[in-house]
């Protein structure tokens, strides 16, 4: 029996993909004091280009939208050579890749960038310290005016613009996991009273109008989307989000992307607002290409795309351990386990 793992697949009858393992995006704040992608990064990168696509680490669109240290940019000529690099390496080792554009929101931090407040969707604090500088308490957010918005639209479709200029093959806009976008899809994050806050239709406004710019930008074929329904990073889940991601998925259902990617850390979680798993809850709303994530094993991963529960798998974790994941899991060899020491260490 053929395994659905190294089937190929093709993105709206335009990208082609050698086999149906993604890469997921692994944030490593690996980049310089520039956020300029470094030659480690593009080696990492390169080694890991068995994989039908990578998806790159979160990429920040703009300096405000930094929340951890070291983590790439896109909105500098040189962070662009930088990646430059990158894609090359990939590209040369029969490759694809997409990057992942990033604002972090309300999780930013000004002692990354020149500035003394944060943009979110409301004023809305997070709890804690930022990652990796504990000395860093999280501040009371700005609620983004409507010109706010409106040039963080524009910011999304310059970066998307820039990272075609790079060398990616596309770009997925990062819309999950308690960052800036996300924090408009969900009532424990967004407090607004105008057109981006209160009804399903306008919560999602934001993420709309993000996707349909850059769509228009370098065409919705090369433009995916990572979501997640399930609120569970640095917010608390709230029942009336459903109604949220059930008009925004019909929304999705009506365009034509590259694809959707649910962002969630364990497929295996449920909400019961959702009626059960997150990854069921979006197949059923949403028909066209759709990358699954969360504690997969090839067998478990196998299955899932022969129950046709998603499209594509993305694997994470065992992408660092494993720079050859995709020729072990063909030659049945065992994985390498990972840990956390590997996280900055490994190329």
């Amino acid at each position: 029996m053929t395994s659905k793992l190294f089937e190929t697949y093709t993105l709206n009858d335009q990208i082609s993909l050698k086999n149906r393992i993604l890469m997921a995006p692994l944030t490593r704040c690996m980049a310089d004091d520039q956020l300029v992608p470094t030659d480690a990064m593009a080696e990492y990168y390169a080694r890991r280009a068995d994989a039908g696509l990578i998806i790159s680490e979160a990429t920040i669109i703009r300096p405000d939208g930094q929340g951890y240290p070291n983590t790439p940019g896109l909105f500098t000529p040189e962070q662009i050579t930088g990646w430059r690099k990158v894609t090359d390496a990939v590209h040369t080792n029969g490759g694809k890749i997409f990057a992942q554009l990033w604002h972090t929101g309300r999780v930013a931090h000004p002692h990354f960038f020149d500035g003394d407040k944060v943009l979110a969707p409301s004023a809305e604090k997070v709890e804690g310290t930022v990652p990796r500088m504990r000395d860093l308490s999280y501040i009371t957010p700005t609620p983004a005016t409507p010109e706010d918005i409106s040039q963080l639209v524009a910011d999304y479709a310059q970066a998307a613009s820039n990272a075609i200029d790079a060398g990616f093959d596309g770009i997925e806009i990062h819309a999950a996991n308690g960052y800036l976008i996300d924090q408009f899809l969900h009532y424990d994050s967004n407090k607004r009273t105008d057109e981006y806050g209160e009804t399903p239709q306008n919560m999602s406004r934001f993420a709309l109008e993000v996707i349909d710019a850059v769509s228009e930008r370098i065409g919705a074929e090369r433009t995916a989307v990572r979501l997640t329904p399930g609120a569970y990073f640095n917010m608390q889940a709230d029942p009336r989000d459903k109604a949220v991601f059930d008009y925004l998925l019909a929304q999705l259902e009506q365009r034509t992307l590259a694809f959707v990617h649910i962002g969630i850390f364990d497929d295996a979680m449920e909400f019961d607002f959702l009626g059960g798993r997150v990854s069921d809850y979006v197949r059923a709303n949403y028909s066209k290409t759709l990358v699954g994530v969360g504690g997969f094993t090839p067998q478990t991963g196998e299955q899932a795309l022969r129950d046709a529960r998603f499209d594509l798998l993305a694997i994470g974790r065992p992408f660092i351990a494993n720079p050859d994941y995709v020729e072990k899991v063909r030659q049945g060899k065992p994985l390498t386990a990972y840990s956390e020491e590997m996280l900055a260490s490994l190329v």
